[in-house]
């Protein structure tokens, strides 16, 4: 079958070493790693690395093409591993992505929140059973050097790290703001980031170290890390937020309203519990069911 969307990879001359692989665009509207795996295809000098490295900047090209977070299927990428070989269009997608990822020694997927969303800058991973794994992923996170790092339930299935889960491959994803813009900083982190961890696998030459999270989490439960099923809209309308990015709230609190379109009927929406706003819905227009933001909580768990 004909690879469904273009990657590139470097053999390195130096030594030998691991093989890495690195994905952006796994939805369409999420552009940051795009533009930072472009930068990195351009710059690294095979004499000076040692092992592979695997870069795709756009896993999923039909929803880039729809400038949205799904193809045309409509089916959701990050949810569809490992898809199938004669499915629909993303099922083809994550046939072709999970193969890739069961091939590797390490992985990175980056994201952002896209055109609706916009999320504060962290890197996670699953906390899986497998203690060696763990502590690399841990490693991973701790060398990329954003300010939040989230560990979080390894039952979710569907996605790029449940793949790397099963097939034992240490994997970290990262999270840099979206809101449908590309940001200069996000694509700068994101280079940085990934070079980070290439020095800290030995792949290049040492680099400065990276600076020290602002918060380290790690949230065992069950539906953690899914970002999707909090603070839903109750009803279609005008999402009006109260809270900013970022910002710390308390149970109770007053993140936002929906209203209908002529100001009318409101539903306020209150914090489930305390933390720190990590993602908060930018686009104003909303269905009912759809997640309006994420508290990452702060306090033990």
């Amino acid at each position: 079958m004909p690879a469904l969307f273009q990657f590139h990879q470097i053999q390195g001359t130096a030594g030998d070493g691991p093989h890495l692989l690195i994905t952006a665009g796994v939805h369409g509207d999420e552009y940051e790693g795009m533009v930072a795996i472009r930068q990195l295809i351009g710059s690294i000098d095979k004499t000076k690395l040692r092992g592979q490295l695997t870069l795709v900047p756009v896993v999923n090209e039909s929803a880039f093409a729809l400038r949205s977070r799904t193809g045309e299927d409509d089916l959701d990428l990050a949810r569809t591993c490992p898809g199938k070989e004669d499915g629909t269009i993303t099922e083809r997608v994550a046939h072709q992505l999970s193969q890739l990822i069961q091939d590797t020694d390490y992985f990175i997927d980056l994201h952002t929140g896209g055109s609706i969303m916009q999320v504060d800058p962290l890197v996670g991973y699953n906390l899986v059973s497998d203690s060696s794994i763990l502590e690399t992923q841990r490693c991973m996170a701790r060398a990329f050097g954003l300010p939040i790092i989230w560990g979080t339930s390894a039952n979710l299935e569907g996605r790029s790290l449940s793949i790397a889960r099963d097939a034992k491959v240490p994997a970290i994803y990262a999270e840099y703001l979206g809101g449908g813009k590309c940001s200069d900083q996000g694509v700068d982190a994101y280079l940085e980031g990934c070079l980070n961890i290439m020095a800290e696998l030995e792949m290049i030459d040492t680099r400065p170290l990276s600076p020290h999270p602002n918060l380290l989490i790690e949230d065992p439960r069950p539906s953690s890390g899914n970002m999707q099923i909090c603070h839903l809209s109750p009803r279609d309308g005008y999402f009006e937020a109260a809270v900013t990015l970022g910002q710390t709230v308390e149970q109770g609190q007053i993140l936002g309203q929906v209203l209908d379109p002529l100001g009318v009927s409101t539903h306020q929406i209150s914090a489930d519990h305390s933390g720190r706003v990590i993602v908060l819905r930018c686009c104003p227009s909303v269905k009912e069911g759809d997640s309006l933001a994420v508290i990452l909580e702060t306090k033990p768990i």
